[in-house]
């Protein structure tokens, strides 16, 4: 993680920066694209190589160390009919030997094909759940950055007062209740009690606001929750600085205020909030796919481990891994951009 000075450093930097926003516009683009290191970017797409290959290697065996077979069910198999299906899937030779050739394959691009789902390749069932698991997540995240921070905002201007004990009241309330709490409640209160929302599933396999609001709604409640306690505490900082006072001393609008001195500042913690909340959401949304009965990733990676589908567990996890280190790196270069000091 780069160094990070501390508010007051950055506050005249955020000034200068927005003086020039307003006089020369043409400049600021090379400006923010200078910020952005190749070598930096470079470096940890090269340390995302041995971090994908450990989790895949620890993904692997245990998933092989786990009681059961892909291939057990209530009927017990003939031997002779257990050993050729277990040859097929070249299950029959040494655990390394299965081992590096997956590794081979995930090499190439090739999950392999789906243990319990016939006819099906993991690839072609990531490519059927993600552009729902997708949707979900990224709408919620949206939804919490911009509600989240919104409230926070208010919360943090309007500090000690009814409105700020309120909002954090509800805040910490999100925060305590987890999501596998508020899914079926909200499914039950607003999709068979007050039946405004579909209380599961897809319309006809189709997303709309009908069928993906609760989901959207109950994954993005927590980090509603943290983000707005996140901004209210940046911008109550940010609004108590010299900065600030030398401003309103100046006879500056308390809206340019606001709007051009302090929250440029304010939002600078949220940035580094993305990776963490993108690793929740891409958890969370194993539970809230499953409360609601949606065909996504989450709910394919649940199956597969009861299944003991390896392959299509295997798939999901590199998948899952892949946009964890690339969120993660997204948030370090928007904290670059955002931030002139910051240096890596």
């Amino acid at each position: 993680m780069p160094d990070r000075p501390l508010t007051e450093s950055r506050l005249g930097v955020f000034n200068q920066l927005s003086e020039n926003l307003s006089g020369v516009p043409s400049f600021i683009v090379p400006r923010f694209l200078s910020r952005i290191s190749l070598p930096f970017i470079l470096k940890r797409l090269l340390i995302a190589i041995p971090t994908l290959f450990v989790v895949i290697t620890v993904a692997f065996f245990m998933m092989r160390a786990a009681p059961g077979s892909p291939f057990s069910n209530d009927r017990r198999l003939e031997p002779a009919v257990e050993a050729q299906i277990l040859a097929v899937y070249g299950h029959d030779r040494p655990l390394h030997e299965q081992y590096l050739t997956y590794l081979g394959d995930v090499v190439r691009g090739d999950f392999g094909p789906s243990l319990r789902n016939k006819d099906k390749t993991v690839s072609e069932l990531i490519g059927e759940g993600l552009p729902v698991s997708a949707t979900i997540g990224g709408l919620a995240m949206f939804f919490a950055f911009v509600v989240g921070g919104g409230l926070g905002i208010i919360s943090g201007l309007k500090q000690n007062s009814a409105v700020d004990y309120g909002l954090m009241g509800v805040a910490t309330l999100g925060i305590s209740i987890p999501s596998y709490v508020v899914g079926p409640v909200a499914a039950l209160v607003f999709g068979v009690w007050i039946p405004i929302f579909a209380p599961g599933g897809l319309d006809l396999g189709r997303m709309t606001p009908y069928t993906i609001t609760l989901p959207v709604i109950t994954l993005s409640l927590y980090y509603i929750a943290g983000i707005s306690r996140i901004m209210r505490g940046s911008m109550i900082e940010a609004m108590r600085s010299n900065h600030i006072r030398t401003a309103r001393s100046k006879g500056v609008p308390e809206r340019e205020i606001i709007l051009k001195h302090a929250l440029p500042i304010a939002v600078l913690p949220l940035v580094s909030y993305i990776g963490p909340a993108s690793v929740g959401v891409v958890t969370g949304s194993l539970v809230i796919e499953r409360v609601f009965s949606l065909p996504g990733i989450g709910s394919f990676f649940i199956d597969g481990a009861l299944n003991r589908d390896y392959t299509l567990v295997m798939g999901v996890v590199i998948l899952f891994a892949t946009l964890i280190l690339l969120m993660n790196l997204v948030a370090d270069v928007l904290y670059a951009i955002l931030d002139p000091r910051v240096k890596y």
